[in-house]
């Protein structure tokens, strides 16, 4: 299985430790793998340098932690484009599930939440990934 996240929900899920967000990404992660593209990883780290962040987890931390998700991560090359998302800026996350063959987007982010399901791939929030994908899930 492979999943794309958001950089919302990235930043969530790094800064608020038991958030649906990390909960989410740890679930993620032990089920399948978590696929980025050039694109998406550059808007990860424009979005994690953000100042407004120092007050949760200083910059260092926050790059570190970058570091540790490109090694973990499956870069997709993009294949498919797409210009459908009411924010242009969010096709990059359609085109990487589409590209990558995603089960699913992860995101908190309306724009994309009302395309659901793209191309048959479910976009979703953390929450409802939970619910969707927990142990007990038939899924």
């Amino acid at each position: 299985m492979s999943f794309v996240f958001d950089c919302n929900v990235l930043v969530n899920a790094f800064i608020f430790e038991g958030s649906a967000a990390r909960q989410s990404w740890e679930k993620a992660v032990s089920l399948g793998s978590i696929i980025v593209s050039n694109e998406t990883f550059a808007e990860y780290k424009h979005v994690f340098a953000y100042e407004k962040f120092d007050k949760y987890v200083a910059l260092e931390t926050r790059l570190e932690f970058l570091v540790e998700i490109q090694a973990t991560v499956d870069l997709v090359r993009i294949s498919h484009t797409v210009k459908v998302c009411r924010d242009p800026m969010d096709d990059m996350y359609l085109e990487l599930a589409l590209s990558g063959k995603a089960d699913c987007i992860i995101t908190n982010d309306e724009d994309l939440l009302v395309l659901s399901p793209f191309k048959n791939i479910p976009i979703i929030s953390p929450k409802e990934f939970l619910d969707r994908f927990n142990p007990e899930s038939s899924i």
